[in-house]
């Protein structure tokens, strides 16, 4: 007992105590800290690891702390995309129609991580994913968080699905007798309750944060009517119910008003687009706590796409109907209280250029602070992260942006953000990016 003893003290006394991470102090000539408080001048933020330990104007800096000075700038809680597709290409940029044919799911995985890091850079450190064929959104958060790539954080859907022949439906289109033209779960589809609620779980089994589908028809398919409602609201209570018992939220695109009303009837936490808004729409959301996730950048996209003949005629006719009607919607949500979270559809356009989407909610109704909510404390309670993300404060992961002059009188400054910190790690400071290449991304 006594040798046992002595080899215990021994082992211990060889074992010196971990030392606490040290500590950088961020001194901030503003702070906007995203909760929708007034700004607060001459702030100091203290991050120890990949937390903020302390915010506001009165923290002094420890002795020993090293020092990021940005006493000239801006800060701001790292940005929140809630609608985004990362691993594919470009809509409109060569033929992207035919991506899934034409490339591996390796590969788009592979172009994914280019275009997370233009994400990050761009000052959005947490994403949501919404849609990705064969998992390649999952294959991509993973990497990220085991630091192979640098990324935003990301909640990735893995596969959206709808009805067969939505639009959904990645098999849509192609020729019967064709491989891909079989559908089925690998491709999005899945009809009727029981299919639906498969759908949820072979998501959940392979690795989907949150779950993604397809009420009404969209834009880009090629042979839906935009504002048709595809799901049943019975169909979409499966999906809700589903997703509930595996605590998964779900996201439904829906553009269309009768397919925007079932799926809010049916619990969804997000329409995405919600391009076909009428006052009972905008009642119903606002009463059950229905998120709004806009995607004004898309609209504005898909009908400068449209108008310079870059789109298939089918395709261009929707995205001219559409993009007025979004607009007009987009006040209404404004105007009646509906919960907004900012959202891009990035991938429609090229990534990095998500900070336009501020421009664009103030253009259509929002103030400069009500489009900086949406992009920060707003989005980060739709994803579930609040305890984590979206505001300055103690506790919260030290996700930091910065950028020169006042956002709240010139909000379009937050297209082009000059500082970015993740989790404690800096990735870009005086807008130059900390140890990327100069090799160019597609």
């Amino acid at each position: 007992m006594i040798t046992l003893a002595l080899l215990a003290a021994l082992a211990t006394q060889q074992t010196p105590p971990t030392p606490p991470p040290p500590i950088t102090a961020i001194r901030a000539g503003t702070l906007i800290d995203g909760s929708g408080a007034a700004p607060v001048a001459n702030a100091v933020i203290l991050v120890q690891g990949n937390r903020i330990t302390a915010a506001g104007p009165n923290v002094a800096v420890p002795s020993g702390a090293t020092v990021i000075d940005l006493s000239g700038w801006t800060v701001l809680p790292g940005l929140v995309d809630a609608h985004v597709h990362l691993t594919g290409h470009i809509i409109g940029d060569g033929d992207w129609q035919h991506q899934d044919l034409l490339e591996t799911a390796a590969q788009r995985a592979l172009l994914g991580a280019a275009h997370a890091q233009q994400t990050l850079e761009a000052g959005f450190t947490t994403v949501r994913n919404v849609g990705a064929d064969e998992f390649t959104d999952i294959a991509l958060r993973n990497a990220i968080n085991a630091g192979w790539v640098p990324g935003p954080r990301i909640l990735g859907a893995g596969i959206s699905f709808g009805i067969s022949g939505g639009h959904c439906d990645g098999s849509s289109g192609y020729q019967p007798g064709s491989l891909v033209s079989r559908g089925g779960l690998e491709t999005g589809a899945a009809d009727g309750v029981e299919q639906v609620r498969e759908a949820v779980r072979y998501n959940v089994k392979h690795g989907a944060d949150v779950i993604k589908i397809c009420a009404t028809g969209g834009v880009l398919s090629p042979a839906d009517s935009v504002g048709v409602q595809q799901y049943t609201e019975e169909e979409m209570r499966a999906v809700v119910e589903a997703a509930r018992m595996t605590e998964r939220r779900v996201a439904a695109h829906a553009h269309g008003l009768a397919g925007i009303k079932a799926a809010v009837r049916a619990g969804v936490t997000s329409i995405e687009h919600g391009s076909i808004l009428d006052d009972e729409a905008v009642r119903l959301m606002k009463e059950r706590g229905t998120y709004l996730v806009p995607t004004m950048m898309a609209a504005e996209t898909v009908e400068r796409l449209a108008q310079q003949n870059r789109l298939p005629p089918a395709i261009a006719a929707k995205a001219l109907a559409i993009a007025p009607r979004s607009r007009e919607s987009f006040r209404r949500a404004v105007n009646g209280g509906v919960k907004i979270a900012l959202g891009t559809d990035a991938g429609v356009f090229p990534h990095g250029n998500n900070g336009h989407e501020f421009t664009l909610m103030v253009q259509f109704g929002m103030t400069p602070m009500q489009a900086i909510v949406a992009g920060t404390s707003s989005g980060a309670t739709l994803l579930g992260l609040e305890a984590d993300i979206g505001t300055v404060s103690t506790g919260r992961r030290a996700d930091l942006v910065a950028i020169r002059g006042n956002p709240l009188q010139n909000v379009a400054l937050l297209e082009h953000v000059d500082f970015v910190m993740k989790d404690g790690v800096v990735f870009k400071r005086d807008g130059q990016v900390v140890g990327r290449s100069a090799a160019g991304v597609p």
